[in-house]
Order: C-alpha cells, then sequence, then structure tokens
C-alpha cells in the first residue's frame, strides 16, 4: 500500500540523493516543499514537489521513484495528491518522452511563446543541451489549466 504525506526534514538527504540517482533536475530541492510516498513500514519509495517561480508560477517538480518501486502507480500517487489542492496554471518540465503520460493527467505541451520567462530560459539552455549532446530525447515545458 502507498501513502502519501509530507516530507520530514530527516528526509531531505534521502530526497536529494534520489533525485539524483533517477538523474532529474537537482536544483530547488527544499524539502519543506516535497511529499514523499511510504511504504507499510514508513519508508520512502517516492517523493514529488510543488516548486514555486516567483509569485504567480507553480511547478510540478521532483517526482522521482527508486527504480525498483516504478510502474507500480506510485509518481501517479504522488501526482495526484499534489494536483489536488494546487493552484492553476500549474507547469512542468519532463523529457518529451514523458509527454503521454502527463497528459493523462490533463498537462499539455506549450510553445515557447506561451512559457513563463523561467521556463524560456530553461527551454532554451535545454535546447543547447540537446543540441552539443545529440540527443533525441528534449526538454517538454507542459501546461494544467
Amino acid at each position: 500500500m502507498i501513502r502519501i504525506r509530507p516530507a520530514r526534514e530527516a528526509e531531505a538527504a534521502q530526497i536529494r540523493d534520489l533525485i539524483h540517482l533517477v538523474g532529474i533536475n537537482p536544483m530547488g530541492l527544499d524539502w519543506k516543499r516535497f511529499v514523499v510516498a511510504v511504504n507499510d513500514h514508513d519508508e520512502m519509495i517516492g517523493c514529488g514537489q510543488l516548486k514555486p517561480h516567483g509569485q504567480d508560477v507553480l511547478e510540478l517538480a521532483s517526482i522521482a521513484v527508486y527504480p525498483e518501486h516504478q510502474g507500480k502507480g506510485v509518481a501517479r500517487a504522488i501526482i495526484e495528491h499534489l494536483l489536488k489542492d494546487s493552484s492553476r496554471p500549474l507547469y512542468l518540465m519532463c523529457q518529451s518522452s514523458l509527454g503521454p503520460f502527463y497528459e493523462k493527467f490533463g498537462f499539455r505541451g506549450i510553445s515557447y511563446e506561451e512559457m513563463p520567462r523561467y521556463f524560456q530560459r530553461m527551454s532554451k539552455l535545454a535546447g543547447l543541451v540537446t543540441t552539443l549532446a545529440q540527443r533525441e530525447e528534449r526538454l517538454l515545458i507542459m501546461k494544467l489549466q
């Protein structure tokens, strides 16, 4: 059984380690904004946060699940928990291959012109890195109204 609860200060290092393990953006990891998914023994198996960018921009971010718990609905439970009380619009950044997953929650890809400045900067930077690395995966910015 998966339970979602607010993160505890003692879990800050574990959250940071999980973010690094799954290879997502390690910036802005304030444990106070996180929720964690825990198993029956209250052990963290995943995490996520709502990350503010200024006063009017909120990002669904840092959705991470330990590899041995992936594919079991943990990320879905975290996302649904974070979405239920969040303000709108809500943004997220993900690899383009994850777009269909987030579309199930109502997110849609947006154009550069629709993005708040923070996401425009991230999009430009990611585009440069993707080009230099000759990767097929690209950064996708999505929005939920």
